[in-house]
């Protein structure tokens, strides 16, 4: 069994552990100055929430501001599907398996595998089933607590989640004939993607790609993943990956589209409406203002 639920294991460094100490400490205030004081410890500097230039002060606000009454349906992974089936079609739909908060309830027989099991109102976590010794092991551990009591509207402040009911889901494992899949990550502004980052697991890694929808390389990272000199293949069905991502964002300031995708099929894996919580560090600095600017263009 694989797990994908970040940091098991390991001890925090103790910068990490003091940073944490002060969210907790500044939990009680309220979004505006709990945002500020920790996008600075991130970041390294306070954002401007009064008038945002950057894309990852936009963010911010949108969190403050931004009451989209879609917004909740987007960001739970079960009811997404409905949307990306309305929006995109059906076909690229993750098929599910089964939805509930209790793992004891489930029917293990009626499950194929391989599968993946996560909450549908957080990302990062989960576990991949691939042999029944792997249902074994996931009962044994039992991660229903951790993941039902997972709160990004309160750790982030991402209203989206607010009113979610926390559940777990059991989907299809996408598979590649074998291969690592890549995460392509779309980002699209009012129906339009301005660029694609890729995350790909390599020697025990995970790098990052970040490439213009021509499939131009983007001389950008952000401080979490590895970087690599080497091109990544651009992938057989972009245009379509492009298309999807378009229909999927249509009308909404902002969006990320991740998708999955192979020579033969195409999936949408999530839709995410506040990357990282909207703290990335990107290099260079620059590239936040000229996604602010995008954000701009694309909603005037």
């Amino acid at each position: 069994m694989d797990f994908i639920t970040p940091g098991a294991g390991r001890k925090p460094p103790l910068w990490k552990r003091a940073r944490h100490l002060l969210w907790r400490l500044i939990s009680v205030l309220p979004d505006r100055p709990y945002l500020a004081i920790k996008y600075a410890s991130i970041v390294g500097r306070f954002p401007d929430l009064k008038h945002p230039r950057r894309f990852t002060e936009k963010l911010q606000t949108r969190k403050i501001e931004d009451r989209n009454a879609l917004y909740p349906s987007l960001v739970d992974k079960a009811d997404a599907k409905r949307f990306i089936a309305e929006r995109a079609g059906e076909k690229y739909v993750i098929p599910t398996l089964w939805v509930g908060t209790d793992l004891a309830e489930v029917d293990w027989d009626t499950i194929p595998l391989p599968a993946v099991v996560k909450p549908t109102h957080a990302s990062a976590h989960g576990f991949f089933l691939r042999t029944a010794k792997d249902i074994e092991t996931l009962m044994a551990a039992r991660p229903e607590e951790s993941w039902l009591a997972l709160r990004h509207d309160r750790v982030n402040r991402e209203w989206a989640y607010k009113d979610l009911t926390p559940r777990i889901i059991i989907e299809k494992m996408l598979e590649d004939g074998g291969r690592p899949l890549t995460d392509y990550r779309l980002f699209a502004f009012n129906g339009e993607v301005v660029h694609i980052e890729l995350r790909f697991p390599k020697d025990r890694g995970i790098y990052e790609y970040t490439y213009a929808p021509d499939w131009k390389r983007l001389p950008v990272r952000t401080g979490d993943y590895l970087y690599s000199t080497e091109e990544a293949p651009k992938p057989a069905r972009l245009a379509e990956m492009l298309d999807v991502a378009r229909k999927l964002s249509r009308g909404i300031s902002f969006m990320r589209v991740d998708l999955y995708a192979s020579d033969d099929w195409i999936y949408a894996g999530e839709l995410t409406l506040y990357p990282a919580g909207g703290f990335e560090t990107y290099q260079p600095e620059d590239y936040d203002l000229h996604l602010g600017r995008e954000w701009e263009r694309c909603n005037a």
